[in-house]
């Protein structure tokens, strides 16, 4: 079986990272508190009292100017059915509007949802002067949103969906993939779909640097161009006083997917991604993949999932609210996605803007997955080099002590080197502190001083595991130190240890077992023999 580097070298046919789905909040920043609502009714729209009851008044308003718009668009406003996703429903509407070739509002529904808003109190100068004096306090309730499902000449489908009463929130949906989609098709480029993505590309070149030119300018210009086509609850004068909806990012999703030739090669990478990877939600697993430090506060559960939909994998690691996944799409494409679903989980604000920084993080993390992947399956060494590891050498007139295979020390050197291998800050190496942070761990918490850690950054060095940083007391590894300690730690965890416990493990194995590794152990007695012949 071809190893998960030759996999992805040779046998896929077409690779695009992409913006995939991202989910937006519209918010009126004047509005997000109550001193605002009431400056609002009381300053903007002239009110004397400012009470509750206009706020139901203004959204009484809206409803009528949505249901207004939805008549001369010759639309029917419909409740969305329970117990069938609102995607799945909208479905047949964008399809007969693309097969019609019609931009626009192709559905409106509206459901009752929760929202955050605001409940009017009497104050208690107003009870004691006998006036009807009102103050706001921030509630959740239960409110209509309105959902404009559009099929947008540049966005493809997307939906804009509206909140009716004060600070009418908005929510906005859109599709990278279907960006891209049309543009390709403006500039002439012949594609074939996967749903949600691209099965082939006539110039994948184009495809890429069309993927890569998507960015918030695209997402507002978006949502300027339908709010001037569809209805909103604030009037000419008070957008002129600024009460106009800002976006900021919910969630995010980046994708890379990789299309193989066959299904079958599919097939295999997940075979050996599940085998190899089970350890891909531990905390030091995570900590690595999304750069960020895990500690004991860090909420979450840091586990590797390997779920089914069917007969295809998906595996998946996660990190506060946010993770990564792969899964095989539609029998033939890999896809390896980041979603983010709170912006602070990475130090990155949620306002649109900083959707190129959230780009490059999720792009970065998916290829970070896909390194250690490859590391981790094309790690065997060369018989001579590794034997220079094994056995005491001199080196440059100096004595490089042995790393010995199956010394409790040298195995625990080797898989804190597998750690310091993965994660974009790999390049900036690391210090001694960070070799006798993780040591103890691996050794059972075994005391490991600082006169140790020189002692076996010395030895690593020699043997070429690592080399040291001019100017500095960091250490780096090195591209055959990386896939040597991953080599040692797996022949020393998955192939040693099973193998020193087989006698407990025979009676278990069953008779035929039993008698194929008996024919096994004859050979290779047999084949020693005639080595020394």
């Amino acid at each position: 079986m071809e190893d998960i580097p030759a996999l992805l070298n040779q046998h896929v046919t077409l690779q695009v990272e992409s913006v995939d789905r991202v989910y937006l909040n519209g918010y009126v920043a004047k509005l997000q508190h109550p001193a605002g609502v009431y400056h609002w009714l009381r300053e903007v729209r002239g009110l004397p009292i400012p009470s509750p009851a206009m706020l139901g008044k203004i959204g009484d308003g809206y409803v009528r100017d949505v249901e207004r718009f939805a008549s001369q668009n010759g639309l029917v406003i419909q409740k969305f059915p329970k117990g069938k996703r609102k995607e799945d429903y909208v479905r047949p509407y964008f399809a007969a509007a693309q097969a019609e070739g019609r931009d626009g509002v192709v559905f409106i529904g509206k459901a009752q949802e929760k929202a955050r808003s605001y409940r009017g109190v009497r104050t208690a100068e107003g009870k004691a002067a006998g006036q009807p004096w009102f103050s706001f306090q921030s509630c959740e309730v239960f409110v209509t949103w309105f959902y404009f499902y559009i099929l947008d000449p540049e966005f493809g489908p997307c939906f804009i969906k509206f909140c009716t009463y004060v600070p009418f929130t908005a929510r906005i949906y859109v599709n990278g993939h279907e960006w891209a989609k049309r543009q390709l098709t403006h500039i002439g480029v012949a594609y074939t779909e996967l749903d949600n993505g691209f099965a082939t590309c006539a110039d994948p070149a184009a495809l890429q640097s069309t993927c890569d030119r998507f960015g918030p300018q695209h997402i507002q210009a978006l949502f300027r161009r339908w709010m001037d086509v569809l209805p909103q609850p604030f009037t000419a004068e008070d957008r002129r006083a600024g009460y106009t909806h800002q976006l900021s990012i919910l969630q995010a999703e980046f994708s890379l997917t990789q299309v193989f030739a066959q299904p079958r090669y599919g097939r295999a990478f997940f075979e050996q991604a599940i085998r190899d990877h089970l350890d891909l939600g531990r905390p030091d697993q995570v900590s690595l993949l999304f750069d960020r430090r895990v500690t004991k506060r860090t909420p979450g559960i840091f586990r590797t999932r390997v779920l089914t939909d069917g007969v295809n994998p998906n595996i998946q690691a996660t990190f506060k609210h946010s993770s990564v996944k792969q899964y095989f799409k539609e029998g033939r494409a890999l896809r390896t996605e980041t979603t983010i679903n709170d912006t602070y989980d990475i130090g990155v604000g949620r306002a649109l803007s900083n959707l190129p920084a959230l780009i490059q993080f999720g792009r970065a993390l998916n290829r970070r997955l896909l390194a250690a992947e490859q590391t981790s399956a094309h790690c065997l060494q060369d018989i001579e080099r590794l034997d220079r590891v094994l056995t005491p050498t001199v080196v440059d007139g100096q004595r490089a002590p042995a790393l010995r295979f199956g010394d409790p020390r040298a195995f625990a050197l080797e898989a804190a080197l597998c750690r310091f291998a993965v994660g974009p800050l790999a390049p900036l190496g690391f210090r001694a502190a960070a070799l006798r942070a993780v040591l103890p761990d691996l050794r059972g918490g075994a005391p490991y001083s600082a006169s140790q850690a020189t002692y076996d950054l010395r030895r690593l060095r020699l043997k070429g595991f690592i080399v040291r940083i001019p100017k500095t007391h960091r250490y780096r590894l090195t591209p055959w130190g990386a896939r040597a300690a991953l080599a040692l730690v797996k022949l020393q965890d998955r192939v040693l240890r099973p193998a020193l416990s087989l006698d407990t493990l025979l009676p278990a194995l069953g008779a035929l077992a039993a008698r194929a590794l008996a024919s096994i152990d004859r050979v290779l007695d047999a084949l020693t023999v005639a080595a020394h012949a």
